[in-house]
């Protein structure tokens, strides 16, 4: 009997493959909130484009933490009740079960999210990522 951890089965069709952001197709979550998700077996990350004046979303996840950062623009990222100012450069962790919802001061903000393990709500938005070139 082996005493080797098992190691979770791979998708190899992930791997060795460079993917830019213009590759990836934005879907339109609502108005003013467009979505790209790239993932592998065991992360997920999430690009949103936020226009100010959007409509708010306060949400929780019970089951990971969230962790945040902006890569455009300026906002207030909301969390339990707490706003928090962030700027390009700037990282946030959201923990679990944490209402949370950011509000985009300058547009467009761009918010970059880190999962673990991969969301599978957001699942169909990986359709790109498994059809063939």
């Amino acid at each position: 009997m082996s005493t080797e951890p098992a190691v979770p089965s791979r998708n190899a069709a992930l791997y060795g493959r460079v993917v830019n952001w213009d590759d990836i197709p934005a879907e339109t979550v609502r108005l003013g909130v467009r979505r790209k998700v790239y993932s592998t077996d065991e992360i997920m990350i999430a690009w949103h484009s936020l226009d100010v004046g959007m409509t708010l979303n306060p949400h929780s996840h019970a089951d990971f933490d969230q962790l945040v950062t902006i890569a455009e623009g300026v906002c207030n990222y909301h969390v339990a009740g707490t706003p928090h100012r962030m700027r390009a450069g700037s990282f946030l962790l959201v923990p679990a079960g944490a209402e949370h919802f950011v509000e985009p001061l300058e547009g467009p903000c761009v918010n970059i999210d880190f999962f673990v393990p991969p969301r599978a709500d957001f699942a169909s938005a990986l359709r790109w990522l498994t059809a063939a070139p």
